[in-house]
C-alpha cells in the first residue's frame, strides 16, 4: 500500500496567495518551455444529457510533480466537479487527490499572469476586464501580482453583476476599479485586455485595441466558439499555452484561419518558450500581443503541488491507501 492525502476544497482554500501560485505557475511553463511534456486538453462531449468529461495531464520534473485534472461538467446535474490527482515525478507513486474547485480561478488566473508578465509592457498599469464571474476574480488579483495596476474597467453584460463585482474588487486591491457600460469603454487605453467570459461570439472590436496592448483571452476553448475578433488575431503577436491546442480547440484562432485572415504560421511561440527564453517575447513597445490560454495540465499541477507541500507543513488532509498494480493484480 502507499499512503496519499485526500485533500478538500475548504483545506486548500486560501492556502496560497495570488502571488504564489503565479510564481508556481510560471517555472512550470519554463520547465514546459525547456522540454517537459504537457498536453493539451481531451474534451468527451455527451448529447443527453448535454455535458462535457474532460482531461489533460502534465510532468514537470524539477517540481517533482505529475498530474493534472479529470472534470466533468454539465450533465443532470449541470455543475462542475474537479478532481486532482498528483503523483510523484521521481518515483510514480501518488502523492495527493485535490478537490480542485477552489483552487481552479486561482491557478488559471495564474497562467493569465504569467502570459501578461511574459507579454505586456513592463509600464503596464490599466487593465480592462471583460467578465464579472469567479474566473474574472482570478485573473484580475493574479495580474495584480505581476504589474503596479492603478485603474481597472469591469464589463460584463449585467449591470448590477460588474458593480458588485468592481466594489468588492476595488475594495481587495490597491487599484482602482469601476464598472463601465460596454466592452468598447473597458478597452479604451487599456495597457492590459483580460477576457474571462463564456461568450460564443468576440466580445470587443480588435480594431480598438490600443498600440502596445496585451490581451489575455482564457474563457473559451472550444472550436466553434470564440472571444476574440480576426482583426485581434490578425494584428496580435499570438501565443497560446500549447501549439498542440492551436487547431484543436482555441476557437478565435480557428475562426481566423478558417478564414484566411492568419495561416499556422502566426502562431510565434508557446508561452512556456518565452518563458524559458527559448522564442523571445515582446519586442516592440507598439507591438499587441496576445496569451491564448486554453487551460492544461501545466497550471493545474504546480498548483496543486503548491498546495500539497503547504497542506502536509499544516497537517491537513485525510490519508488514503492506494495499491501499486504489482501487488493488485497478483495479490501478494
Amino acid at each position: 500500500m502507499t499512503e496519499a492525502l485526500f485533500l478538500s476544497s475548504d483545506e486548500v482554500a486560501g492556502l496560497a496567495s495570488p502571488g504564489e501560485y503565479v510564481d508556481a505557475v510560471r517555472d512550470a511553463y519554463r520547465q514546459v518551455g525547456d522540454g517537459a511534456p504537457a498536453e493539451p486538453r481531451t474534451k468527451l462531449a455527451n448529447d443527453d444529457p448535454p455535458g462535457m468529461f474532460t482531461t489533460y495531464a502534465a510532468v514537470l520534473p524539477e517540481t517533482g510533480a505529475m498530474g493534472g485534472y479529470m472534470y466533468s461538467a454539465g450533465f443532470g446535474e449541470r455543475d462542475a466537479w474537479f478532481m486532482t490527482p498528483l503523483f510523484d515525478a521521481e518515483s510514480g507513486e501518488p502523492l495527493a487527490l485535490l478537490d480542485g474547485a477552489s483552487m481552479n480561478p486561482f491557478k488559471t488566473g495564474a497562467a493569465g499572469a504569467v502570459g501578461v508578465d511574459a507579454l505586456a509592457r513592463e509600464d503596464a498599469t490599466s487593465l480592462a476586464l471583460i467578465g464579472s464571474g469567479a474566473q474574472a476574480r482570478g485573473q484580475l488579483k493574479a495580474a495584480a501580482a505581476v504589474r503596479d495596476l492603478e485603474t481597472v474597467w469591469v464589463y460584463s453584460p449585467t449591470k448590477e453583476s460588474r458593480e458588485e463585482f468592481a466594489g468588492e474588487l476595488n475594495k481587495a486591491l490597491d487599484a482602482s476599479v469601476a464598472a463601465v457600460a460596454s466592452s468598447a469603454a473597458a478597452i479604451e487605453d487599456a495597457d492590459i485586455v483580460v477576457t474571462a467570459t463564456n461568450a460564443d461570439e468576440p466580445v470587443f472590436d480588435g480594431d480598438q485595441l490600443e498600440p502596445g496592448s496585451h490581451v489575455t483571452a482564457m474563457g473559451q476553448y472550444d472550436p466553434d466558439k470564440r472571444e476574440l475578433d480576426h482583426e485581434t488575431i490578425r494584428r496580435g503577436t499570438y501565443v497560446p499555452d500549447l501549439r498542440k491546442r492551436v487547431t484543436r480547440d482555441a476557437g478565435s484562432f480557428i475562426s481566423a484561419l478558417e478564414a484566411g485572415v492568419v495561416t499556422e504560421d502566426h502562431v510565434h511561440a508557446e508561452l512556456g518558450e518565452v518563458v524559458a527564453g527559448v522564442e523571445s517575447g515582446r519586442t516592440d513597445e507598439d507591438e499587441i500581443t496576445i496569451f491564448d490560454s486554453g487551460g492544461t495540465g501545466i497550471e493545474t499541477t504546480a498548483a496543486a503541488y503548491l498546495l500539497y507541500e503547504k497542506a502536509v507543513e499544516d497537517g491537513l488532509g485525510t490519508p488514503i491507501d492506494l495499491s501499486p498494480a504489482s501487488q493488485a493484480l497478483t495479490g501478494e
